[in-house]
């Protein structure tokens, strides 16, 4: 596998686009290669140095949850060995960080599920006393846990561009309220789940966010990556404490650095210190070896 890969580059398939992290291949018209590369974005922006070996922890990780989440909501992966469909050179590039998956309709919406009150959802609070809509119990301190989890979601931005917060109704009016129920019930299972998995392994996941994909026969499909430092804020249990952003093995560590610099969030991005890199790195990983092993 390839130490560090901010672009893949395959010539034996056809590239259909290039997302924040992930670049995606067609493989025929039945299914897609989902590269994660090492690419950052914060802030929805992609910055120019990439954190090595990401793409393959945010890949180990979704596996992982694939396959611990198996019998209650079925995934993307298809079961297909990459030297059907690429040289030699070309898997050596992408592997450990690649994944075939089943081209599903992907819902345009992010499945997000708050456990604590953090992050846009504070600022949100602290305006509103309530988070997408929902009133919440005066009083709470940022980073304090809610209650219990709530479902937030958000439309999904292009690449650039920033996604947006939008209420339970919002939801319904765009995918239908049968929909909207049924991914919203779905996501905060997942997430309780997980929350109480990775509670026991020193973690909390104070949020998270997923996605999914209807399949041809209508059934709903968890697409994506799941559960990993990008798509969910981890805290360290024992170093956890309300009325400040806790520390977290997520990409929150480059958020706080890029929050110290003249920078108005917009492309480009700026250069990342060789140290922030590196931390970040190791972030990724010690989340990955605490939640399955080294």
């Amino acid at each position: 596998m390839a130490e560090t890969l901010f672009e893949s580059e395959l010539h034996s398939l056809p590239l259909l686009m290039r997302g924040k992290v992930r670049d995606v291949y067609a493989v025929g018209v039945d299914y897609l290669l989902i590269v994660a590369t090492d690419r950052l974005s914060a802030f929805d922006v992609i910055l120019p140095d990439p954190i090595p070996g990401k793409g393959a922890v945010l890949t180990e990780l979704t596996h992982f949850w694939f396959d611990r989440f198996a019998g209650t909501v079925a995934d993307q992966r298809v079961d297909m060995p990459l030297e059907r469909f690429l040289d030699d050179a070309e898997i050596a590039q992408v592997s450990g960080r690649a994944m075939v998956v089943r081209r599903l309709d992907a819902l345009p919406i992010e499945a997000v599920v708050r456990g604590y009150v953090i992050g846009s959802g504070w600022k949100d609070y602290q305006a509103t006393g309530a988070i997408s809509g929902i009133e919440l119990p005066k009083g709470l301190s940022q980073a304090e846990k809610l209650p219990e989890p709530i479902f937030t979601p958000a439309t999904k931005a292009e690449a650039g561009d920033h996604d947006e917060t939008i209420s339970f109704e919002r939801t319904a009016e765009i995918i239908g309220a049968e929909r909207a129920a049924e991914i919203r019930d779905v996501a905060i299972g997942l997430y309780r789940s997980a929350a109480d998995y990775a509670a026991e392994r020193g973690i909390i996941i104070a949020d998270t966010k997923f996605e999914f994909g209807i399949d041809a026969n209508d059934n709903l499909v968890l697409i994506d990556e799941v559960l990993t430092p990008d798509s969910s804020r981890f805290w360290p249990a024992d170093e956890y404490a309300t009325g400040m952003s806790p520390p977290s093995f997520d990409k929150q560590y480059v958020r706080d650095y890029l929050e110290t610099l003249d920078w108005d969030k917009t492309a480009p991005g700026p250069r990342l210190p060789a140290d922030v890199i590196a931390n970040t790195a190791a972030k990724y990983v010690e989340a990955r070896d605490r939640l399955i092993g080294s």
